[in-house]
């Protein structure tokens, strides 16, 4: 299967150095076979430019960003629009999408308060493989 990663359906922003949050992107892209995510951390250029072009605060280093292109979504609303996109059974999650947003963010806000206690943390953010590459935005490129 060719797969054109040029235009993403949504674009996942993470943090670049937290071992969860790169697991999470591992886990997203093995079950993203049709390749509708692209990817860049919080801290890069394109991250910043996409947070500043959407008017989402740039301090949110401690949540993932889901953008789609007439939305976004952070903490887990993002992680549940994210799920709904996945192979199955995976998009079964979106059903917790009914609980009310405070007390789902306040379980999410709990896990990235100790996420790099508890999973750790590098230095530099993660580097895509060369044959993920494609999926990883450079600093100039566009949700189109």
């Amino acid at each position: 299967m060719n797969i054109d990663h040029s235009e993403p359906d949504a674009i996942v922003l993470f943090d670049g150095v937290c071992h969860l949050c790169q697991g999470a992107v591992k886990f997203i892209i093995k079950r993203d076979p049709k390749g509708r995510f692209h990817y860049a951390s919080l801290q890069s250029p394109a991250g910043r430019r996409l947070m500043a072009e959407n008017g989402v605060n740039a301090e949110l280093l401690d949540t993932i960003v889901l953008f789609d292109k007439n939305n976004y979504y952070i903490r887990s609303t993002a992680a549940l629009h994210i799920a709904k996109r996945l192979t199955f059974p995976w998009p079964l999650l979106y059903g917790f999408i009914v609980i009310p947003r405070f007390i789902r963010d306040a379980i999410y806000r709990v896990i990235a308060a100790n996420r790099y206690r508890l999973f750790g943390r590098d230095e530099t953010c993660l580097v895509p493989t060369k044959e993920l590459r494609s999926r990883f935005l450079e600093d100039g490129q566009h949700l189109t």
